[in-house]
C-alpha cells in the first residue's frame, strides 16, 4: 500500500516524554496561594492528597501545580496555561485583587491572551483555548524558560539525543529557542536572552518517561543523577551539551515511569464559573476538553 499523501503521520508523534504532569514551586502562604491559584486562575485542589496546610497541589486539566510551604522559589521563565475563558479569568482576578494587595500580584489582559503574576513573582501566561495547543480547554501546554545566550542549540540536542523528546531550534522575536515535545500537545521552550539568568533556587518539574532506563543509564554515566528517589522515580538537575558535556541550564527534572502509581491518575478539575448566587445544577464540575 502506498503511503497516505492527506496525512501528516509526524505530527502524531510524542517521542520518550509522555507526560508533563507537574510544575513544584514553594510559597510561604497558603491562604494567598489558594486566593490565586484557585480563586484567581481558577484552578481545582485536589481533594484527596495533600489536604493539609503544608502543601497543596492545584490541578489545571491533566496537570497540577504543586506548592508546598517554605521559602518562595520562582521559576524562570513563564508557565504558559489554557483556560476556558478570558473574560471570567479576568473577573476572578480582579475579585482577588484586592487581598492579594501588597505581594508581587499583578495582571494584564493583552490582545490575544493575559499575563498573571502569582504573590512571589511567578508569571504565567493565560490563552484561549486554540488549535495550537490541541484540542483541550483547561491545560498547562508550556513551560517557557529563559536561558543564557547560545545555549539553544544544545539544549536541543539534549532532548533529542539524550532524552529522546523531539526538539527543534525556532526564533522567536528575534530570539533562538530550544522547543522540546514533552507529551501530547505540552512542550519545554528555552528562549535565549541577553540578560542575566537568576540563580536556581529549587524549583522542579515533573516528567513521565516511556524508555524509563535508556537517559538514566546516560545520565549515571556522566554523574548527572541526582536523586534515586524509588524504583519508579529518579531525578537529574543539570541540562548539558551531550556533544562537550558544558552545563547549559539547571531545572531539576523529577523524572517517573509508566509503571508509577500516579501515572494516569484522573484529577478533579471544578466549573471555576459555577458559583452559589448564580447555581446551575449539574454543572458543578469542568466539562470541557483536557
Amino acid at each position: 500500500m502506498e503511503p497516505s499523501s492527506q496525512f501528516d503521520r509526524s505530527r502524531e508523534n510524542v517521542g520518550n516524554i509522555v507526560h508533563l504532569e507537574h510544575v513544584n514551586v514553594s510559597q510561604p502562604d497558603q491562604r494567598l496561594a489558594t486566593l490565586f491559584y484557585v480563586a484567581g486562575l481558577g484552578g481545582t485542589r485536589d481533594p484527596y492528597l495533600m489536604v493539609g496546610l503544608d502543601n497543596m497541589w492545584v490541578n489545571l486539566g491533566r496537570s497540577q501545580m504543586h506548592l508546598p510551604t517554605g521559602e518562595p522559589q520562582r521559576l524562570r521563565g513563564t508557565i504558559g496555561l489554557v483556560v476556558p475563558d478570558l473574560a471570567l479569568l479576568v473577573r476572578r482576578l480582579e475579585k482577588v485583587s484586592a487581598g492579594l494587595k501588597g505581594t508581587a500580584f499583578e495582571f494584564l489582559q493583552r490582545d490575544s491572551h493575559v499575563e498573571a503574576t502569582c504573590p512571589w513573582g511567578n508569571r504565567f501566561r493565560c490563552h484561549a483555548p486554540a488549535p495550537r495547543f490541541g484540542e483541550t480547554e483547561l491545560a498547562l501546554p508550556y513551560i517557557e524558560f529563559e536561558v543564557p545566550k547560545g545555549s539553544a542549540e544544545g539544549i536541543a540536542r539534549f532532548y533529542t539525543e539524550v532524552i529522546g523528546a523531539p526538539a527543534t531550534v525556532v526564533s522567536q522575536d528575534g530570539a533562538a529557542m530550544a522547543s522540546a515535545s514533552v507529551g501530547r500537545d505540552q512542550r519545554l521552550l528555552f528562549r535565549e536572552t541577553t540578560g542575566p539568568v537568576p540563580a536556581y533556587d529549587g524549583h522542579h518539574l515533573q516528567v513521565y518517561f516511556a524508555d524509563f532506563s535508556g537517559p538514566y543509564a546516560w545520565l549515571l554515566e556522566r554523574g548527572l543523577v541526582t536523586r534515586e528517589t524509588d524504583a519508579h522515580e529518579w531525578r537529574f538537575m543539570d541540562i548539558v551539551d551531550p556533544r562537550s558535556a558544558q552545563p547549559l541550564f539547571r531545572i531539576e527534572h523529577e523524572v517517573r515511569s509508566l509503571k508509577h502509581p500516579l501515572f494516569g491518575r484522573p484529577l478533579v478539575n471544578r466549573n471555576p464559573a459555577q458559583s452559589n448566587s448564580a447555581y446551575l445544577r449539574g454543572q458543578d464540575a469542568f466539562r470541557g476538553l483536557y
